[in-house]
């Protein structure tokens, strides 16, 4: 059976990157996943592509460390590793502008990407991001300590989402069996080690250049969510000047799954405007 989260492969830098490539239209938006335990772009995004592919071109990469993207010997994971593969993917792809969703880690990386390069980016969505000062959570905690067993994928799961009917427990074995593929787990576990506070602070961008970031921002939020504070998207709708805030209600860490089609409209009626 063929592998959905296998996709095309472009080299960025001296490393190949998995990435998903969907419609043909001439406005772009880069999706950017989270850092949760056996994550791929295809994980974190299966539900919203097809349906915003219909308007827009997607691109998808699994970020380097992550996915079905190469594991370089040597490499870094950390923030100037990951803003240099967007930009080397973009060039290797022809685009010289796009919008951008970045979804916890990758709304750190899209904040990142905005004030380093903020010609080549549009408009911005930022989904439950890291990226702003605040104290580990307890959830946070245990996703980037996670150990593989399918066990520990259903707690995390009951941790990521506000209803647990909508995880099932065919979305525990596959991400635990994601989780499990060769490499995977090794890089995974490199990038956080304890105390893992220092993980998230290394995420964070200088609050006087979160400032002077111009896009046009939507920031999203689910009001349940253990794994990211609320606190930090209320600080970023108070920092970033053309910013937006939307707050679902009865939604954990995953809105783009557990209010999946809300979460699609509001995307589309934001990149249409």
């Amino acid at each position: 059976m063929e592998n959905p989260e296998i996709a095309k492969s472009i080299k960025t830098g001296n490393f190949n990157t998995n990435y998903h490539d969907l419609g043909t239209a001439d406005e772009t938006i880069m999706f950017i996943h989270g850092s949760g335990p056996g994550v791929t772009a295809f994980a974190n995004w299966r539900l919203s592509m097809p349906e915003l592919s219909k308007k827009f071109r997607i691109i998808a990469p699994d970020m380097v460390g992550f996915g079905y993207t190469d594991r370089p010997e040597g490499i870094v994971y950390n923030m100037d590793t990951w803003v240099q593969q967007t930009i080397d993917l973009m060039d290797a792809l022809g685009i010289k502008q796009t919008n951008l969703v970045g979804n916890s880690f990758g709304g750190a990386l899209a904040v990142a990407l905005v004030i380093k390069h903020p010609k080549r980016f549009k408009k911005v969505v930022l989904m439950g991001a890291v990226g702003v000062a605040h104290d580990i959570t307890y959830g946070l905690d245990r996703v980037w300590g996670y150990t593989p067993s399918l066990e520990n994928m259903k707690d995390m799961l009951d941790i990521f989402a506000y209803n647990r009917d909508l995880v099932t427990d065919e979305l525990a074995q596959m991400r635990y069996e994601a989780s499990i593929r060769p490499g995977f787990q090794e890089s995974f576990s490199a990038m956080f080690p304890a105390p893992r506070q220092n993980g998230v602070d290394a995420m964070e961008s200088d609050e006087q250049d979160i400032k002077k970031i111009p896009h046009d921002t939507l920031i999203i939020h689910g009001r349940e969510d253990k794994v990211i504070p609320l606190s930090n998207s209320i600080r970023f709708n108070q920092l970033i000047k053309k910013s937006q805030l939307h707050v679902f209600g009865e939604c954990g860490h995953w809105t783009q799954i557990e209010h999946k089609d809300r979460f699609i409209n509001l995307l589309d009626n934001f990149f249409s405007e």
